[in-house]
């Protein structure tokens, strides 16, 4: 394996292509300021968006851009509880009269936790 290896030539060391004759792309240099007063800058290319927030390199805070560019606010989903999507689904209407089905059914006996149903047919088998 030594003998494929190239002399001189170090892992991860440098690059023999020649920068000659590329054209790099167009730059800008756009500027933050943190709450502690740390103002520093950041290259970056011309064509991306430029964020309005970046995090600060010495003490990690939220930094703002110095360029005016304002944070976008978060639409926020109003909170849809249980009853709200039980309500997209049925009517109030149709909700009462499958509570008192199943009331029916669980005042029977026929539904419910087992030692319901135990209780039940003990009676059952007292009275018959």
């Amino acid at each position: 394996m030594a003998e494929r290896t190239l002399r001189g030539a170090r892992l991860g060391g440098q690059s023999f292509e020649d920068e000659r004759g590329i054209e790099f792309a167009a730059r800008q240099q756009v500027g933050y300021a943190c709450p502690q007063k740390h103002e520093f800058e950041i290259t970056m290319s011309v064509e991306a968006d430029v964020p309005a927030v970046w995090e600060c390199p010495r003490c990690g805070a939220e930094a703002l851009s110095t360029s005016g560019i304002l944070k976008e606010e978060k639409v926020e989903k109003p909170v849809r509880t249980h009853w709200d999507m039980l309500l997209e689904r049925r009517s109030e209407k149709e909700l009462e009269d499958i509570l008192k089905e199943r009331l029916e059914l669980l005042r029977g006996g026929e539904i419910g936790p087992a030692h319901l149903h135990r209780a039940n047919a003990k009676k059952r088998h007292a009275s018959a």
